[in-house]
Protein backbone atom coordinates (compact mmCIF):
# COMPACT_ATOMS: atom_id res chain seq x y z
CA UNK A 1 0.00 0.00 0.00
CA UNK A 2 1.19 3.52 -1.07
CA UNK A 3 5.18 2.04 -1.89
CA UNK A 4 6.37 4.97 -3.37
CA UNK A 5 5.26 7.51 -0.67
CA UNK A 6 6.26 4.70 1.86
CA UNK A 7 10.12 5.35 0.31
CA UNK A 8 9.69 8.72 0.18
CA UNK A 9 9.26 9.21 3.02
CA UNK A 10 11.72 6.71 4.29
CA UNK A 11 14.52 7.74 2.53
CA UNK A 12 13.92 11.56 3.80
CA UNK A 13 13.99 10.33 7.57
CA UNK A 14 17.47 8.81 6.50
CA UNK A 15 18.78 11.45 5.06
CA UNK A 16 17.85 14.06 7.81
CA UNK A 17 20.26 11.11 10.04
CA UNK A 18 22.79 11.82 7.83
CA UNK A 19 22.66 15.02 7.49
CA UNK A 20 22.31 15.91 11.08
CA UNK A 21 18.89 17.44 11.28
CA UNK A 22 17.77 14.56 13.53
CA UNK A 23 19.92 12.55 15.78
CA UNK A 24 19.55 8.88 17.39
CA UNK A 25 15.21 8.56 17.08
CA UNK A 26 14.33 12.36 17.53
CA UNK A 27 12.17 14.32 15.00
CA UNK A 28 9.49 12.44 12.51
CA UNK A 29 8.48 12.44 8.54
CA UNK A 30 4.81 11.75 6.91
CA UNK A 31 3.26 12.59 3.54
CA UNK A 32 0.04 12.54 2.36
CA UNK A 33 -1.49 10.71 -0.73
CA UNK A 34 -3.98 13.21 -1.75
CA UNK A 35 -6.32 10.52 -3.38
CA UNK A 36 -6.91 8.37 -0.78
CA UNK A 37 -6.75 10.37 2.43
CA UNK A 38 -4.31 8.38 4.04
CA UNK A 39 -1.01 9.16 5.08
CA UNK A 40 2.40 7.24 5.29
CA UNK A 41 4.11 8.40 8.81
CA UNK A 42 7.48 7.29 10.17
CA UNK A 43 7.01 4.94 13.54
CA UNK A 44 7.98 5.40 17.07
CA UNK A 45 11.08 4.17 18.71
CA UNK A 46 13.14 2.90 15.72
CA UNK A 47 16.59 3.75 14.31
CA UNK A 48 16.34 5.42 10.99
CA UNK A 49 19.89 4.10 9.66
CA UNK A 50 18.03 0.34 10.28
CA UNK A 51 14.96 1.68 9.02
CA UNK A 52 13.24 -0.73 6.28
CA UNK A 53 10.09 0.07 3.71
CA UNK A 54 8.15 -2.05 6.38
CA UNK A 55 8.57 -0.36 9.26
CA UNK A 56 6.83 2.24 7.76
CA UNK A 57 3.08 2.92 9.08
CA UNK A 58 -0.23 4.26 7.32
CA UNK A 59 -2.93 6.00 8.97
CA UNK A 60 -6.01 7.44 7.71
CA UNK A 61 -7.58 10.71 8.97
CA UNK A 62 -9.38 9.40 11.68
CA UNK A 63 -5.87 8.25 13.27
CA UNK A 64 -6.75 4.66 12.87
CA UNK A 65 -3.47 2.73 11.88
CA UNK A 66 -5.05 1.16 8.63
CA UNK A 67 -1.43 -0.79 7.92
CA UNK A 68 1.65 -1.50 9.69
CA UNK A 69 3.52 -4.74 8.19
CA UNK A 70 5.53 -4.80 10.68
CA UNK A 71 3.19 -4.43 13.57
CA UNK A 72 5.13 -0.87 14.45
CA UNK A 73 3.55 2.13 16.62
CA UNK A 74 3.42 5.57 14.63
CA UNK A 75 5.41 8.32 15.99
CA UNK A 76 3.77 9.66 18.50
CA UNK A 77 3.52 12.83 17.16
CA UNK A 78 1.04 11.61 14.98
CA UNK A 79 -1.43 13.54 16.07
CA UNK A 80 0.21 17.06 15.52
CA UNK A 81 1.01 15.47 11.70
CA UNK A 82 -3.00 14.92 11.51
CA UNK A 83 -3.88 18.54 12.53
CA UNK A 84 -1.69 20.09 10.08
CA UNK A 85 -3.12 18.17 7.07
CA UNK A 86 -6.56 18.84 8.55
CA UNK A 87 -5.48 22.67 9.04
CA UNK A 88 -4.05 22.95 5.91
CA UNK A 89 -5.99 21.03 3.11
CA UNK A 90 -2.82 21.44 0.81
CA UNK A 91 -0.28 20.15 2.45
CA UNK A 92 0.95 16.78 1.63
CA UNK A 93 4.08 16.10 3.35
CA UNK A 94 5.27 17.25 6.95
CA UNK A 95 8.65 17.17 8.25
CA UNK A 96 10.08 17.92 12.26
CA UNK A 97 13.42 17.57 13.21
CA UNK A 98 15.15 18.69 15.97
CA UNK A 99 18.14 20.48 14.25
CA UNK A 100 20.66 22.33 16.64
CA UNK A 101 21.00 25.80 15.74
CA UNK A 102 16.79 26.00 15.18
CA UNK A 103 16.04 24.24 18.21
CA UNK A 104 18.39 27.00 20.20
CA UNK A 105 16.01 29.86 19.41
CA UNK A 106 13.18 27.33 19.71
CA UNK A 107 14.52 27.26 23.78
CA UNK A 108 14.86 31.01 23.46
CA UNK A 109 11.18 31.15 21.56
CA UNK A 110 12.51 33.86 19.52
CA UNK A 111 11.15 33.98 15.97
CA UNK A 112 14.00 34.10 12.82
CA UNK A 113 14.12 37.14 11.39
CA UNK A 114 14.45 37.09 7.45
CA UNK A 115 18.27 37.72 7.21
CA UNK A 116 19.10 36.55 4.00
CA UNK A 117 17.37 35.48 0.31
CA UNK A 118 16.58 31.86 1.28
CA UNK A 119 13.83 32.70 3.85
CA UNK A 120 11.81 33.36 0.68
CA UNK A 121 11.52 29.66 -0.15
CA UNK A 122 10.15 29.09 3.40
CA UNK A 123 6.51 29.79 2.34
CA UNK A 124 6.38 32.31 5.31
CA UNK A 125 3.63 35.05 4.48
CA UNK A 126 4.86 37.86 7.08
CA UNK A 127 8.97 36.60 6.07
CA UNK A 128 9.71 35.37 10.03
CA UNK A 129 9.79 32.10 11.32
CA UNK A 130 7.44 32.29 14.04
CA UNK A 131 7.66 30.01 17.36
CA UNK A 132 4.52 27.45 18.16
CA UNK A 133 3.81 28.21 22.05
CA UNK A 134 4.61 25.23 24.45
CA UNK A 135 3.14 22.32 24.85
CA UNK A 136 4.27 18.70 26.21
CA UNK A 137 5.31 16.58 22.64
CA UNK A 138 2.86 13.71 22.22
CA UNK A 139 0.02 15.72 23.43
CA UNK A 140 -3.45 17.11 22.10
CA UNK A 141 -1.91 20.06 23.24
CA UNK A 142 0.83 20.02 20.89
CA UNK A 143 -1.55 18.99 17.96
CA UNK A 144 -3.29 22.25 18.82
CA UNK A 145 -0.52 23.92 19.36
CA UNK A 146 0.75 24.25 15.82
CA UNK A 147 -2.48 25.16 14.15
CA UNK A 148 -2.15 29.13 14.08
CA UNK A 149 1.00 28.81 13.02
CA UNK A 150 0.69 26.73 10.36
CA UNK A 151 -2.02 28.84 8.72
CA UNK A 152 0.28 31.31 7.53
CA UNK A 153 3.81 29.63 7.43
CA UNK A 154 5.61 26.63 5.76
CA UNK A 155 8.09 26.82 8.67
CA UNK A 156 7.75 27.82 12.54
CA UNK A 157 9.77 26.33 15.38
CA UNK A 158 8.20 24.54 18.17
CA UNK A 159 8.90 26.10 21.85
CA UNK A 160 11.83 24.04 23.95
CA UNK A 161 11.38 21.00 20.95
CA UNK A 162 12.56 21.48 17.59
CA UNK A 163 10.90 22.69 14.21
CA UNK A 164 8.29 21.85 11.45
CA UNK A 165 8.16 22.59 8.13
CA UNK A 166 5.56 21.77 5.27
CA UNK A 167 5.20 21.30 1.55
CA UNK A 168 2.33 20.57 -1.22
CA UNK A 169 4.71 18.88 -3.56
CA UNK A 170 6.57 16.90 -1.75
CA UNK A 171 8.42 15.54 1.05
CA UNK A 172 11.90 16.16 -0.72
CA UNK A 173 10.70 19.99 -0.34
CA UNK A 174 9.93 19.88 2.72
CA UNK A 175 13.20 18.79 3.58
CA UNK A 176 14.60 21.25 1.98
CA UNK A 177 12.69 23.61 3.93
CA UNK A 178 13.92 22.42 7.01
CA UNK A 179 17.47 22.65 6.08
CA UNK A 180 17.17 26.30 4.78
CA UNK A 181 15.49 26.55 8.73
CA UNK A 182 18.51 25.23 9.86
CA UNK A 183 20.87 27.42 7.84
CA UNK A 184 19.48 30.61 8.69
CA UNK A 185 19.20 29.66 12.59
CA UNK A 186 22.68 29.34 12.51
CA UNK A 187 23.90 32.59 10.39
CA UNK A 188 21.10 34.23 13.21
CA UNK A 189 23.00 32.71 15.96
CA UNK A 190 26.70 34.11 14.40
CA UNK A 191 25.28 37.41 13.57
CA UNK A 192 23.71 38.15 17.17
CA UNK A 193 27.15 36.85 18.73
CA UNK A 194 29.24 38.83 16.02
CA UNK A 195 26.97 41.60 16.89
CA UNK A 196 27.77 41.47 20.48
CA UNK A 197 24.04 40.65 21.04
CA UNK A 198 22.51 43.22 18.91
CA UNK A 199 19.41 42.09 16.54
CA UNK A 200 21.20 42.60 12.64
CA UNK A 201 20.05 43.84 9.99
CA UNK A 202 17.12 42.14 8.34
CA UNK A 203 15.78 42.04 4.68
CA UNK A 204 12.12 43.91 4.63
CA UNK A 205 9.67 41.44 3.53
CA UNK A 206 9.16 43.56 0.58
CA UNK A 207 12.31 43.28 -0.80
CA UNK A 208 12.07 39.38 -0.64
CA UNK A 209 8.61 39.21 -2.11
CA UNK A 210 10.60 41.05 -5.65
CA UNK A 211 12.74 37.95 -5.81
CA UNK A 212 12.66 36.22 -9.05
CA UNK A 213 14.45 34.52 -11.86
CA UNK A 214 15.98 37.38 -14.14
CA UNK A 215 14.29 38.55 -16.91
CA UNK A 216 17.29 39.38 -18.79
CA UNK A 217 18.05 35.71 -19.56
CA UNK A 218 16.25 34.49 -22.73
CA UNK A 219 15.61 30.62 -22.75
CA UNK A 220 16.13 28.42 -25.73
CA UNK A 221 13.04 27.09 -27.50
Amino acid sequence: MLEELKEQVMEVAKTAQRDGLCRHKSGNFSARDLESGLVVITPTGVDREKMVLQDMVVMNMDAEVVESVNGLKPTSEAMMHLAIYRTRKDVTAIVHTHSKFATVFAVLNKPIPALVYEMFHLGNADEIIPVAPYARPGTMALAESVIEPVKHHDAFLLQAHGDVTVDEASIEEAYLKACYVEEIAELYEHALLLNQGKEPEVLPAEELQKWGYPAEIHLGK
